[in-house]
């Protein structure tokens, strides 16, 4: 069943993107990212220009993500105050991408920017949890290793410490607002909830256990997003509200599905896979970026008819 997406100008079967919404819904239930990083690429995969698929897709994130963190709630593993940190740093970082995107595509520059950053960021990120992943799965086969959680010595060294006190943790507000403003440009660039960046951050960096970082992460992506698909809608009017209601349907019922997938795998093991999956996208992306101009050009033909 072919629909046509006003704002993007092009058309596409409303099954195949109900099908796409789902599966990154899993995703995001089960790790406890909002799914972007994934689904961005999936559309520029099936024709949906850059710019489109970055400002809908923030959309999407907003509900995939609600659905996931309703499950973590009545879990209890949600630390509110990092959260609330991870937010304030967000907005900020979100409401500066947003004006870069606007200035990016008034010289015609997004659609390469944003496949660049994709490439860059999926690669270093998923290699580095891909071996970080393998080094804590070796561990776990050794009975007398040390927990390694004494790595954070400059964090402690930082000013404005404070007590996360579902998170365990006490420690200086500065590398929470750093990393939340990281992701909220991200937000605004890549059409992500960043939460393929924060969650590594948290649990690598702020020394956060793994089973709050889940639901932390998505407390904080929901505002995020829903803030950056303001922001691109009054600013750069890029959001297609019939390609954001389908992968919305079908984001809320794959996040449910994944929140319970995720439960029964071990924290090291939901690691690699994401680190897969990461690595996958970006092998991807690098490949259509040095093989693919001439189709390219024929896709944008293709949506002027």
């Amino acid at each position: 069943m072919q629909i046509y997406l006003p704002i993007a100008e092009v058309s596409v079967n409303a099954f195949l993107l109900l099908g796409l919404g789902g599966l990154v819904g899993i995703l995001s239930g089960m790790f406890g990212v909002g799914g972007g990083f994934l689904m961005t690429p999936l559309l520029f995969f099936i024709g949906i220009p850059p710019a489109v698929a970055v400002a809908t897709e923030a959309n999407q994130i907003v509900a995939s993500s609600f659905s996931g963190l309703l499950a973590h709630l009545k879990r209890k593993t949600v630390d509110f105050r990092m959260g609330t940190v991870l937010l304030i740093g967000g907005l900020v970082g979100a409401a500066i991408g947003v004006q870069v995107f606007a200035a990016l595509r008034a010289v015609g520059q997004v659609d390469l920017l944003v496949r660049l950053c994709y490439v860059v960021f999926l690669g270093i990120i998923g290699a580095l949890m891909f071996v970080e992943s393998l080094n804590a799965i070796r561990r776990m086969g050794k009975p007398g290793a040390a927990p390694k959680r004494k790595k954070h010595n400059w964090i402690h060294a930082l000013p404005g410490k404070m007590k996360f006190r579902t998170s365990g943790l006490y420690i200086s507000v500065i590398p929470p607002l750093i990393v939340g403003l990281l992701v909220g440009v991200l937000a605004a660039i890549m059409g992500v909830g960043g939460g393929f960046i924060m969650v590594p951050a948290m649990i690598y960096l702020l020394g956060m256990p793994t089973k709050v970082v889940v639901g932390t992460s998505l407390f904080q992506i929901i505002f995020v997003t829903g803030f950056t698909t303001l922001m691109h809608a009054t600013t750069n009017y890029t959001v297609d509200m019939a390609l954001a209601v389908l992968l919305l349907v079908g984001g809320v019922v794959g996040a449910q599905i994944g929140t319970r997938i995720g439960v029964r795998l071990k924290a090291e093991q939901l690691r690699i896979l994401l680190a897969l999956i990461v690595l996958g996208v970006c092998g991807k992306l690098a490949f259509d970026l040095l093989v693919q101009p001439n189709e390219l050009y024929s896709l944008g033909a293709a949506g002027g008819h």
